[in-house]
């Protein structure tokens, strides 16, 4: 009986233990530019900081997902997504234009895929482009809008760059413009604060839905946005991330989990990851972010009295 009791304690123990490191792959979104600058800052030295972080860091390869609308008002921003390209890193398709799926016919927006294509065979010639970033992660509020878009894209060998571990992080990004302008320390600090508190929040949403849903932590897909702050706060994120037990790992990686092969087949009218569209499917109440978008409209602001987040 010692025995058995033994061996079965030493079974809970070893199936307590997770098989591997849990992982993560990171994708920016937005190329060439997100959301406003702080003073005396460009949008390519955004880019090259955020390519500093990943060489210093060691990252696998960080896709960047590109609306080549912004280079009609300035030639100059292709040269944002040149240094993406000559530090090794792969781009995929955001649309041209950014419009979400929800407001327009599939037609449309495909067409407006396609649009972005020129850019990316220019840029980034036979690396693996075909990647699709739905803007705003919209997959369409009815299904015919999605069944057709998605027949499209596998007809045309491209695959959709789902998104399973979210924050929001774009929200900081036009507070920390103004509050730089103002050069306000305090709430500078109180920006990053709240950001990896997001973060974190973001990082126990992923895990718990994923578990709910698969049993088991599945490889992760970050989405995070080409912006200033998210630019200086990059390397505290992947600190908190290591500090949580994150490996890192690439986009093609990651989605060769099964996880990533099963279509929800759910219409949603905001977008979502795919753990909140496989949650509406199953009929589940999903967690939600504390959503801080008040507070951080009025950090800087002209009416705001500049309190410290909390």
């Amino acid at each position: 009986m010692k025995s058995l009791l033994s061996l079965l304690l030493a079974y809970t123990l070893l199936a307590a233990v997770p098989l591997r490191a849990q992982q993560v792959a990171i994708t920016f979104d937005d190329l060439p530019l997100h959301d406003d600058l702080p003073p005396n800052q460009t949008r390519l030295q955004v880019a090259q900081q955020i390519l500093s972080t990943i060489q210093r860091e060691h990252l696998p390869p960080v896709y960047g997902f590109i609306n080549a609308i912004d280079m009609e008002d300035d030639p100059t921003l292709i040269d944002v997504l040149k240094a993406w390209r000559a530090a090794g890193q792969p781009l995929g398709n955001h649309t041209y234009s950014h419009v979400g799926l929800n407001k327009q016919t599939p037609a449309q927006f495909i067409a407006d895929i396609r649009k972005n294509d020129p850019t990316l065979i220019a840029l980034a010639g036979s690396t693996d482009w075909r990647y699709l970033r739905y803007p705003y992660l919209w997959e369409g509020a009815t299904l015919t809008k999605r069944h057709a878009v998605r027949q499209w894209l596998a007809a045309n060998n491209y695959k959709v760059a789902q998104v399973t571990m979210n924050f929001d992080d774009y929200l900081w990004n036009a507070p920390y413009a103004r509050c730089a302008e103002q050069t306000n320390q305090t709430a500078i600090a109180s920006l990053e604060k709240s950001y990896l508190a997001a973060a974190d929040r973001g990082i126990q949403i992923a895990r718990e839905t994923s578990r709910t849903l698969y049993h088991r932590d599945i490889p992760y897909v970050l989405l995070l946005h080409i912006g200033a702050f998210d630019a200086r706060v990059f390397p505290q994120l992947i600190q908190l991330l290591r500090s949580r037990g994150f490996t890192f790992v690439s986009l093609q990686q990651a989605q060769q989990d099964p996880a990533y092969a099963h279509d929800p087949n759910q219409p949603l009218v905001h977008g979502g990851t795919l753990q909140h569209q496989e949650y509406v499917a199953r009929h589940l109440t999903y967690p939600s972010l504390d959503n801080p978008t008040k507070q951080l409209d009025a950090l800087c602001s002209a009416k705001s009295n500049q309190r410290d987040l909390q």
